[in-house]
């Protein structure tokens, strides 16, 4: 009994389990949280190419990069510390950060800042779009979880098919023109895709999605600092407009701090080729805008284009499809 009594008592003494990140199995399906979560990255990231312009026209590429991370960073940082939450990030995965730092933010930044001072924001957008069509590859090859079907490939492409149709011919045709830009904005897609599916492994080791875009803008503003110094030496460039300013800020506090908590918590929930989805709503929601907001006029065209999207995000879905299926016949006994 007194062993009993004994074992009790440091029971009691012994500390609370630190709290641990976790998740429940990842959803090849959406659920209706999932789809929000999709369609308020596409609102976000769909005024991000036209800030992206806005700044590196009058801030060079790298600099551009520096500091967005930057800013980004310190805004996750400061939100952290005033939810009195602390980031996570133990020292054994600051090398796999390092490496998604690369994939997702700093080398595909680069690119993309780089290509849109050759290229026009709308054609960016469409090679952008072609990152779910990486993602289903990239996830196929290295996951077990996230297989290419022929209902998903046949989604993809008919979203990518929408995204182009509503771009339209003017924009298709300047494909060729400009070669090295577009082939920047399709290695940064790719980069997108690798990312996506690398990021799943921090999910496995607890580590939130907060902490996990913490993480990866710290690193990448870390990397920037002294490449964006040595290379752009931006204090012998003039100090940006408003304009410009204001596109940065808005580009690392909306379009990067607060979109890659969302993106990383929708990886967690429904899979890397799920979220990557989210790059076929970028051009149609950016349509959407102009037309609500700036009063653009809306072609044929458009309709068309978000009708084949919309078919290709069903197919993906696979629910609608579902309900056309015919039922399993039951087995007579």
């Amino acid at each position: 009994m007194a062993r009993d009594d004994h074992f009790d008592s440091k029971m009691r003494d012994a500390p609370s389990p630190a709290p641990s990140y976790r998740h429940g199995m990842i959803r090849t399906v959406m659920n209706r949280s999932d789809w929000a979560t999709l369609l308020a990255l596409a609102v976000i990231w769909g005024g991000a190419f036209f800030c992206i312009s806005v700044a590196v026209q009058s801030v060079p590429p790298l600099t551009y990069v520096w500091l967005r991370l930057t800013i980004a960073a310190a805004g996750l940082w400061l939100f952290l510390a005033w939810r009195g939450q602390k980031a996570g990030l133990p020292r054994s995965i600051w090398g796999a950060m390092l490496l998604l730092a690369l994939l997702n933010n700093i080398i595909p930044f680069i690119l993309f800042g780089w290509g849109q001072t050759h290229i026009a924001s709308g054609l960016a957008s469409i090679l952008n779009a072609t990152t779910p069509i990486w993602g289903v590859i990239v996830a196929h090859v290295f996951t077990s979880d996230e297989r290419l079907t022929p209902r998903k490939l046949a989604g993809i492409l008919l979203g990518f098919g929408g995204v182009a149709l509503m771009i339209g011919p003017d924009l298709l045709s300047s494909i060729g023109n400009d070669v090295l830009a577009q082939l920047a904005c399709v290695t940064a897609a790719l980069l997108y895709a690798l990312a996506g599916v690398w990021a799943r492994r921090f999910r496995k080791q607890g580590v939130t999605p907060i902490s996990v875009a913490t993480g990866q803008l710290t690193v990448g503003a870390l990397v920037m600092l002294p490449v964006a110094l040595l290379l752009d030496r931006p204090w012998e460039q003039a100090f940006p407009p408003l304009p410009a300013i204001g596109a940065i800020v808005t580009l690392a506090l909306l379009c990067t701090a607060f979109a890659y908590i969302l993106y990383f918590r929708l990886i967690d929930s429904a899979g890397a080729t799920n979220a990557l989805l989210v790059t076929l709503l970028v051009p149609p929601v950016a349509i959407l805008m102009g037309w609500l907001i700036l009063g653009e006029v809306i072609d044929p065209r458009d309709f068309a284009g978000m009708g084949l999207i919309a078919l290709g995000l069903a197919a993906i879905d696979g629910r609608l499809i579902s309900l056309f299926s015919p039922a399993p016949r039951r087995q007579e006994a």
